[in-house]
């Protein structure tokens, strides 16, 4: 049984997020807008599970007293009928309750900024980074999620070496950040002639994409450079100045994006990069343990620092994180978008210990 007033703080917070809303000052702000819509749109989910779970424990308890009243009537076995069916349900209810009851890392409801890696494997690992970019499309679409894309250098038989895009949607960070890692292939590439199954690698760095409140940039601290962009683009390519890099000077980091027309869209894609990059370098310095996790999950694109295997001959993937039948899972699904078994085992195991003690 979930505590009674665990659910009750949930509504009480639900209502003075509702509130807060509506009040005009509030409305005025958008940055403080958009933080209590998402909060509010979390919530909303958590009481309407709790009100059909308090629902079902009330029905259950109904039908118990009935069964207990009228033994030996047709009434009583009706009720004995629902009960059981109603039981088999509960829990499940009740399971999808705790999960949503999970506590959230303030950072799990901001959009994500995904950048993808071609590692180990040359021309094989570029085509695989470009699977792994239509498998988050596909994964991003079924949730109704927005993918905007920043930034990409092509492989050159296909694929992309890297490719940096944004998704914007409810949970859309809290949600990928399971897939920040090493990603490794097995299969025969098209590339391949004798027909041998090869192994390679494609990094994925998940960023919570920062706000211009979460991080000030200061014009001085960034040093901004215009060229010429190159590959696909149009007749703007070769012809006008309407690639953009910055390079922050404090910290070294340094941002191109050529993928727009226009110098400012492309700036201003690239701002948003450097700053979601920054923001994340303050988060691993506030959580050096999260950090460490982090550099040991992208390292260098090694196939040995894997944390999924794609193995096509088998028909398999295989997450090297978890354990037990939650650890396989059909290529065909994963490949055409279907995370959500993964990420609810990657979830629910990480968050064990807070799942107990609701």
């Amino acid at each position: 049984m979930i505590k009674p007033d665990v659910l009750d703080g949930i509504r009480r917070r639900h209502m003075e997020i509702m509130a807060l809303m509506a009040d005009p000052g509030v409305a005025t702000n958008p940055a403080r807008m958009r933080e209590l819509g998402r909060e509010h749109t979390s919530l909303k989910e958590v009481v309407e599970h709790a009100d059909l779970y308090e629902q079902l424990v009330a029905e259950a308890a109904d039908l118990k007293n009935m069964v207990h009243s009228e033994q030996d009537t047709e009434l009583g076995e009706m009720a004995r009928a629902e009960l059981k069916e109603l039981e088999e349900r509960l829990p499940e209810v009740e399971s999808e309750l705790r999960f949503l009851l999970i506590p959230k890392d303030p950072e799990d409801t901001k959009d994500a900024i995904v950048e993808i890696r071609a590692g180990t494997g040359g021309d094989e690992a570029a085509l695989f980074a470009g699977d792994l970019y239509r498998l988050y499309t596909r994964y991003a679409e079924s949730r109704n999620w927005k993918v905007e894309l920043i930034e990409l250098s092509e492989g050159t038989k296909g694929g992309f070496k890297e490719i940096i895009f944004s998704i914007s949607g409810n949970d859309a960070f809290g949600t990928m950040k399971y897939e920040s890692g090493v990603h490794r292939v097995q299969r025969v590439p098209a590339t391949e002639s004798q027909g041998r199954i090869h192994t390679s690698a494609a990094t994925v760095a998940v960023l919570p994409e920062a706000e211009e409140v979460d991080v000030v940039l200061h014009p001085n601290d960034i040093k901004v450079d215009v060229f010429r962009s190159s590959g696909p683009g149009g007749q703007s390519v070769n012809t006008t100045d309407s690639a953009v890099r910055l390079t922050h000077i404090p910290t070294g980091l340094v941002v191109t994006c050529q993928d727009e027309k226009s110098q400012l869209k492309n700036k201003d894609k690239a701002m948003r990069v450097l700053r979601s990059r920054l923001y994340e370098r303050e988060l691993e310095e506030r959580h050096a343990a999260r950090s460490e996790q982090r550099k040991s999950m992208v390292s260098t694109g090694d196939r040995s620092a894997k944390i999924r295997t794609y193995n096509w001959p088998q028909g398999r993937v295989t997450d090297h994180r978890l354990e037990g039948d939650d650890k396989n899972h059909a290529l065909e699904k994963v490949i055409g978008g279907d995370l959500d078994p993964i990420i609810r085992s990657l979830r629910t195991a990480e968050n064990a210990d807070r799942l107990a003690a609701l």
